[in-house]
């Protein structure tokens, strides 16, 4: 159980602090195969992942007669063995983001990949969402495991409504907070930090034109509880504040 669990939170920083990824679907020139490309994503305040794509990628067309796909992420560390390095398959459907969540999407789009805006202006270019349905995780050798996906669901967490509040109460009220995290977690001084997205795994922090994750030791899907966490972790780097 201590195993899976640290599986699953290495699996979510991997998950949280990338944008980029190899998208695999099934080709419909070439029934049977799969066929791979290069994709980049973000992810939502749940798990699931959202992707900007063209109706002429390949990918795009393949998914439209068959929305079994997998993505697989990874963190090559160039210093040492390539093949102990960390990877996360995610196996699910390709659907088109519903009409009512396109703005929402739109809008986590530009906060995290912000040369997405241009694409808007093409009519071609659709979001998507990979509701995931099973997770493999690779850690290096021997750290192999496929991972609970209930946490990994397509649910919005009882807070979501209120993400934009809650940040701006935190950027208003608690910039401290905010300032402290990083430092502890990333070794950045930046009293200009400010929070920018939430998730329920963690939050973003935007510095110095970066955007860093502050993960939490567990997903958090009610209002109480998030501010439990933020209570929690201001008094862990109360040394850390600036």
């Amino acid at each position: 159980m201590f195993k899976r669990k640290k599986y699953e939170l290495e699996a979510v920083k991997l998950y949280r602090s990338a944008n980029s990824a190899i998208l695999s679907t099934m080709s419909k020139k070439y029934e049977g195969y799969p066929f791979g490309s290069f994709i980049t994503y973000v992810s939502d305040i749940n798990r699931t992942l959202l992707m900007y794509t063209s109706d002429i990628a390949q990918h795009t067309i393949n998914l439209k007669k068959n929305s079994k796909a997998c993505v697989t992420l990874f963190k090559l560390d160039t210093d040492f063995d390539k093949q102990n390095s960390s990877r996360l398959t995610l196996m699910g459907d390709l659907k088109a983001v519903p009409s009512d969540d396109l703005e929402v999407c739109q809008e986590r789009f530009v906060t995290f990949l912000p040369e997405s805006k241009k694409y808007s202006s093409m009519h071609d270019f659709k979001f998507y969402k990979l509701e995931i349905s099973r997770v493999r995780w690779i850690g290096g050798f021997g750290d192999i495991a496929w991972l609970d996906p209930k946490n990994w669901k397509d649910d919005s967490p009882k807070w979501s409504k209120s993400e934009q509040m809650m940040i701006d109460h935190m950027n208003d009220d608690h910039s401290n907070v905010i300032q402290s995290a990083l430092h502890a977690c990333h070794g950045i001084r930046d009293k200009n930090a400010t929070m920018i997205a939430l998730t329920i795994d963690g939050y973003y922090i935007s510095s110095k034109e970066n955007i860093y994750f502050i993960n939490f030791d567990a997903p958090i899907f009610k209002p109480i509880d998030y501010r439990k966490v933020l209570v929690k972790q201001a008094k862990e780097y109360r040394s850390y504040e600036l």
